[in-house]
């Protein structure tokens, strides 16, 4: 089976409300849909994406350049595919958006493999669980006040969430405390509670402030420095009784080489678009378990849950539902946790009428 066509399309995406956190307000993304299609009548699906719809050009050009060392080339063959592109890609270099592009065609081929064999993502990869624990991440902004955070985790545990993740980073750290503790109050000591700086501190404040949230038994205090300082974030998590989690901003498996290394984090975080697609991110997690680190996921929830499930060292899926109505089929859930789809590739196909639908509004 050969791969005849990449198609891509670039779909704004809004939120239904601006949000908050130590990055910046966020208020839509520009999405970039991928379809690897085949001789075989098999298409692959994939999306990768921009915050605030910027660089949205630049990112889709990068997959359609990308495109001609796959068309005509056997679509199985997807680790050739990475390394024609990682050689192609080394001018540029091996992070930011070339490493996004490998990402985008990487997953779409996985996609149309499951298709082709008849089986789910996790199952190629070897399967290791069927379901995998979720936390729900797509609320507890720094943009909302304090009455809001203990309603919106409410409402969360409500739903059947058994963790959830919230934002920090404000000038002042006694101001985090107050919030953490009034969300801590509201859903009891039973949920598991995450807290994410968002790389909005320097490596002072994170300690003192990782210091401060001691006493509310967070599960992990998530990215607290910028990504580049991996010295500074080893040294915080040295510092720290909190696990530090970490690495949504990291690339391919050479950067979480030196993440291991250095100790920077006790949770690696690969993200599907960033790390460089299914193949990386499995390399990643297998490298994480040779040394007994456990492994979460970063946005993506639809695709992301098929490489967790091929891995037994991962720990929780992240659920942020941005991107959610571009997908005909939902996420299942049973007492707090994600079922691992059994429909063949991802388990999850593009929403045609939704997309058209964005398009024209866009």
């Amino acid at each position: 089976m050969k791969v005849t066509a990449v198609e891509t399309r670039s779909v704004p995406v809004p939120l239904d409300e601006p949000i908050g956190s130590a990055l910046g307000t966020i208020s839509s993304f520009g999405c970039v849909l991928v379809s690897v299609r085949t001789d075989g009548g098999v298409t692959g699906e994939n999306l990768i994406f921009t915050l605030n719809n910027r660089r949205t050009r630049v990112l889709r050009q990068m997959v359609d350049e990308l495109a001609e060392l796959v068309i005509g080339q056997d679509a199985g063959h997807i680790a050739g595919f990475w390394a024609r592109a990682w050689k192609d890609n080394n001018f540029l270099g091996h992070k930011g958006v070339p490493v996004m592009g490998i990402s985008a065609i990487d997953g779409a081929l996985w996609d149309a493999l499951g298709k082709t064999a008849g089986l789910p993502i996790y199952r190629l990869l070897g399967g290791a669980k069927d379901r995998v624990p979720a936390y729900h991440s797509g609320g507890l902004w720094l943009s909302r006040s304090v009455d809001a955070l203990q309603a919106e985790a409410r409402d969360f545990t409500a739903k059947g969430f058994t963790a959830m993740k919230m934002r920090v980073g404000l000038p002042d750290p006694r101001v985090d405390i107050d919030r953490v503790r009034a969300v801590r109050e509201a859903i009891g000591p039973d949920i598991r509670l995450m807290a994410d700086a968002n790389q909005g501190l320097n490596e002072a404040q994170a300690i003192r402030l990782g210091r401060m949230l001691e006493e509310f038994d967070l599960t992990w205090f998530e990215e607290p420095l910028p990504a580049w300082n991996l010295d500074g974030l080893a040294r915080v998590a040295s510092a720290l009784d909190t696990p530090i989690a970490s690495g949504e901003t990291e690339y391919t498996r050479y950067g979480f080489r030196q993440m291991i290394e250095l100790r920077s984090a006790d949770i690696l975080m690969p993200d599907l678009q960033r790390v460089g697609g299914v193949s990386e991110f499995m390399r990643v997690g297998h490298m994480a378990e040779s040394h007994d680190i456990a492994v979460s996921s970063h946005l993506f929830p639809e695709t992301s849950i098929q490489v967790l499930g091929g891995l037994a060292n991962s720990n929780y899926l992240e659920y942020m539902p941005w991107f959610s109505p571009l997908y005909s089929e939902t996420l299942e859930f049973s007492d707090g946790q994600v079922l691992v789809p059994e429909r063949p590739g991802w388990g999850f196909t593009f929403n045609q009428d939704y997309i058209d639908h964005l398009t024209a509004c866009g």
